[in-house]
């Protein structure tokens, strides 16, 4: 990538994190999944800036390629991606968990604003992202399928029978990014359930595993780009709550109230950035 597109996404990336600040301050008394969606912010900006083929004015384009957030209390970051897109209004963003609103606590499928499928109950979204490259196969169409799974969510029984099915049937049309920012819901991965050796795991399952930094954009983008002959599987070591000091790596903002003074620190944090 040259300075330029580096820049791009960096400024992207700074966007979402502020839209994120907004709509869990907006959210009231209402908590928001804040810290598991700021460790996906990197990773959204560069694949929907750089390598998801959509068309905001024609959503169910046959052609398109297909995003689906298995992690689905991370929707922060996906409703903020789908903004700054031009799928939503930004006044859309201020009705985050608002009583009849359709940006609620878990994605709930809504084609015409890019959301694909509803997920909440984690382990649901690699079937469904199987699924749905089984049919693009079977149609011959060039679309791909990204799944975005929470290493906690790698606890569920159902990840590895997916796991399975994708390297069966050589789905070479689908990329996992996994999330791998060692906390989950109750605590650490290593007090509830360790996922270590989750490279190891996932390559004995027949996948192509790419670890990374998940937040550099250079690495992020060289692991999206680089081509394999079976299913992929992007390792990205995250930091949960990232981009701001007093969430990052404090598994407290798994689920939290923002506060209107943790919000002005946090701005104030992320214009210095």
């Amino acid at each position: 990538m040259n300075k330029n597109e580096i820049s791009e996404i960096k400024s992207l990336s700074k966007k979402i994190r502020k839209d994120i600040l907004n709509m869990a301050l907006s959210a009231g008394a209402s908590s928001s999944h804040f810290g598991g969606s700021l460790s996906t912010v990197e990773i959204l900006s560069t694949l929907y800036k750089k390598f998801l083929k959509f068309d905001v004015s024609n959503p169910v384009w046959q052609e398109r390629d297909r995003f689906i957030l298995s992690k689905g209390h991370a929707c922060l970051g996906f409703y903020s991606i789908l903004y700054e897109m031009g799928y939503i209004k930004e006044d859309d963003l201020k009705l985050f968990e608002k009583n009849g609103s359709f940006l609620l606590g878990h994605p709930v499928i809504n084609k015409k604003i890019g959301i694909e499928f509803s997920n909440g109950s984690l382990g649901m979204g690699l079937s469904l992202g199987i699924g749905v490259a089984m049919s693009i196969k079977k149609r011959s169409l060039s679309s791909k399928v990204y799944v975005l799974i929470g290493d906690g969510e790698c606890n569920e029984g159902s990840v590895w029978e997916a796991a399975m099915s994708a390297s069966h049937f050589n789905l070479k049309n689908l990329t996992v990014i996994l999330d791998n920012n060692n906390f989950q819901q109750t605590g650490s991965n290593n007090e509830i359930m360790s996922s270590e050796k989750l490279f190891e795991k996932w390559k004995s399952f027949g996948w192509e595993v790419i670890n990374i930094n998940g937040h550099d954009i250079n690495e992020i983008n060289n692991a999206f780009k680089k081509s394999a002959s079976r299913p992929k599987l992007i390792l990205a070591k995250t930091i949960k709550g990232k981009g701001f000091s007093f969430a990052e790596n404090n598994n407290d903002w798994h689920h939290k109230i923002l506060t209107q003074k943790q919000y002005e620190e946090a701005l104030k944090e992320l214009n210095e950035q």
